[in-house]
């Protein structure tokens, strides 16, 4: 039995679009805080990842546990997921017209094998004005994703282009970990 530790809705749609439509959530509670000397977001990024999958797989030893977490980087900078409205704003601001990178760790547990890897996407923003953030924001959708945006947004379309996997950009690159699991 596969078993998703996330509560993403966004995971869970591509797990069960892409992977499989027999999995389990259970959602992980790890902490997201990785320790001060990993400084290179792809290194933090798989560490969260492990991080919530070995909570999750510590309890479902004899299943596949696939667990995953998506940064979004700018200027060397660490977008995560907004705390408040203005923070929003501000994400949505800084990436407009501009490129950035999004980053998604992401590990699989299978009973002794560990596969922790990271995938990258490079995303181009759209030009946003005032007044599209400020109604982006007010539908609510900005407030649970890293970088305060969902490319699946569509009544929003703030991506201009992806280099790289699409999925990825939403937040669990589909493609690589089929790869992954077929090898374990």
């Amino acid at each position: 039995m596969y078993i998703l530790a996330s509560q993403s809705p966004r995971r869970k749609w591509l797990m069960e679009r892409d992977i499989s439509p027999l999995f389990k959530v259970v959602i992980s509670n790890a902490d997201e805080h990785f320790p001060h000397e990993l400084t290179d977001p792809k290194d933090i990024v798989k560490f969260i990842a492990k991080e919530k999958g070995e909570i999750v797989a510590k309890d479902y030893p004899n299943d596949v546990v696939i667990s995953a977490d998506t940064i979004v980087v700018i200027d060397n900078k660490i977008i995560g997921k907004p705390k408040d409205k203005d923070e929003a704003y501000k994400m949505l601001r800084m990436l407009s017209g501009r490129y950035h990178v999004v980053y998604t760790g992401y590990a699989i547990f299978k009973e002794d094998k560990i596969i922790n890897k990271v995938v990258e996407s490079k995303v181009l923003f759209n030009e946003l004005s005032d007044k599209f953030i400020y109604d982006y924001i007010a539908t609510g959708s900005p407030m649970d994703k890293a970088g305060a945006y969902g490319l699946q947004d569509k009544d929003f379309p703030v991506v201009k282009e992806v280099i790289g996997s699409i999925e990825n950009v939403i937040g669990f690159p589909t493609a690589e970990i089929k790869k992954d699991l077929e090898q374990i």
